[in-house]
């Protein structure tokens, strides 16, 4: 297995991961952004009422994206596994 190979399957998990942690982080992005908005109009400077809603948000996200997410990751899985006898030079 040449350094190639390597960084290319590197490169494809490092993108895969970023992929994956989108929808989440997204979501919370979208959700943390509204929440400081409306706390910022009405001048109410409370911890929980940031971080609930956006915990709410991600776990629906969660649930949303969970099979595409695994379809994903499994699709990877499959084709690392079925490559490696040419990455191993066989």
């Amino acid at each position: 297995m040449d350094t190639a190979a390597v960084l290319h399957l590197g490169g494809q998990a490092l993108f895969l991961t970023a992929k994956l942690c989108a929808p989440v982080l997204i979501t919370s992005l979208v959700v943390g952004f509204t929440v400081s908005l409306l706390q910022s109009v009405t001048q109410i400077q409370e911890v929980t009422l940031s971080f609930v809603p956006k915990a709410l948000a991600a776990a629906l996200a969660l649930v949303v994206c969970g099979h595409w997410m695994i379809s994903e990751l499994v699709s990877f899985t499959h084709d690392l596994f079925a490559s490696v006898p040419t990455l191993v030079g066989g």
